[in-house]
């Protein structure tokens, strides 16, 4: 079993202060995993939160209690672990008398839906909880599940490695994680067509099974054609005028299901960053995917990335969410756009410091002027600009040129 050292290392530092983690993420992210391959040093009890008897088990303090010090340990020291926490009822409250009443008690559990998960940490367990976001597999976790030989050699790259020493092997690798993705399942996955099967697989059971319960009938059709839009403007402004009327969809539901793709994992809405609100485009807000092989299997389309014409876009998408993963959980994502047109892929900021970053899926051999990065950087006295692109590293007017794929080295996200 491939560990995911990021969301141990994340755990760890939470109940140093916390009792309760829950993770939470889309279906067949490896929240379930994550959680049974955690470095355990006392006893461990595992219960799936979707069998009734467990509910059962939870429907009553005494009763549960009773349980854990029977089949975890007398004086309750361990680690209890639920799955799919959310489907329990009234758990957030038996949760929070467990852990009070018992102080060496630690609970680890999973959640699929941001909606519910809120609402139970909401109810009562504010304060005991930290909620850890698991999303599919950065690249650098990528190449570890493919190739741990290649992990290792890529784990010696830091952001200052020119083009010619990275191994091909890994920008092979990045166009394949361009094209399927990185949910565990499909990138474990041996060729091309189980990729495709499993993702259409994953694709219809989690919409059909999740998010189409929260949908109306009625709206079924109009939905699915907002996700097919949805997934065509990747990376683009979102008119949401537009998209209801496209979808058939009134403009309330149209809002009402882009908030709930977004609790489901599916998809991630950025907005804009500005310091002038006459200046700046301030209403429309930038769409990504979690996955590029679920924004793929819906889009209908696995072409080479190199010929396919929304490259640009898929590449965009990439950049974003690999921010998303490196990135401390403090810090604001943000794009910047004019009305006359000046652009700024994004802006990260820290609250200590801003970074912008452009990404460009292209093949570069020389600097080139990026008027609108550097002015923005001058006047927002950005101290780290980068310039994403296939191949070239290279560093000038303040602007770090740097190939993609090591984005996650970049020094200003590295963890201490």
């Amino acid at each position: 079993m491939i560990k995911r050292d990021i969301y141990d290392d994340k755990i760890t530092a939470a109940f140093a202060f916390l009792p309760i983690v829950v993770l939470s993420g889309a279906r067949q992210v490896g929240k379930t995993t994550i959680m049974n391959n955690f470095n355990y040093k006392k006893k461990k009890l595992f219960l799936n939160g979707q069998n009734p008897e467990v509910i059962e088990i939870f429907s009553k303090y005494s009763i549960i209690e009773n349980y854990l010090k029977i089949n975890l340990d007398i004086n309750l020291d361990g680690f209890l672990l639920i799955d799919e926490f959310q489907f329990i009822p009234n758990i957030s409250t038996v949760l929070k008398l467990l852990t009070d009443n018992n102080k060496m008690l630690k609970v680890i559990a999973t959640g699929s839906s941001s909606l519910d998960i809120i609402q139970k940490v909401e109810e009562s367990l504010a304060g005991r909880v930290r909620i850890i976001n698991v999303y599919p597999l950065s690249f650098s976790e990528f190449i570890k599940f493919q190739n741990e030989e290649l992990y290792f050699i890529y784990q010696k790259y830091n952001e200052l490695t020119v083009d010619s020493i990275i191994d091909k092997e890994i920008k092979l690798l990045e166009f394949n994680y361009l094209t399927y993705g990185g949910l565990p399942r499909v990138a474990l996955a041996n060729n091309i067509s189980d990729k495709i099967e499993l993702l259409n697989d994953i694709y219809l059971t989690y919409l059909l099974r999740d998010v189409k319960s929260y949908i109306k009938n009625e709206d079924s059709v109009g939905f699915n054609k907002m996700l097919r839009i949805l997934s065509s403007q990747i990376s683009n402004l979102l008119n949401v005028n537009e998209l209801s009327k496209t979808s058939g969809l009134n403009y309330k539901k149209t809002i009402e299901y882009l908030f709930l793709l977004e609790q489901m994992f599916i998809i991630k809405m950025v907005e804009p960053f500005h310091t002038n609100k006459r200046n700046t485009i301030t209403k429309m807000k930038k769409v990504f995917f979690y996955d590029l092989g679920i924004r793929n299997i819906i889009y209908n389309s696995f072409n080479d990335i190199l010929i396919r014409v929304d490259n640009g876009a898929i590449f965009e998408n990439y950049v974003f969410m690999e921010l998303v993963k490196n990135v401390s959980s403090t810090s604001n994502i943000f794009f910047y756009r004019t009305h006359d047109n000046a652009e700024i892929d994004f802006v990260i900021d820290n609250m200590i410091e801003k970074i912008t970053i452009e990404a460009k899926f292209k093949s570069l051999d020389k600097p080139s002027t990026f008027k609108s990065l550097q002015e923005f950087n001058s006047r927002e006295g950005v101290s780290k600009s980068y310039l994403i692109n296939l191949d070239y590293n290279y560093q000038q007017n303040g602007i770090h040129y740097l190939p993609s794929c090591l984005l996650s080295k970049i020094s200003a996200f590295q963890r201490s």
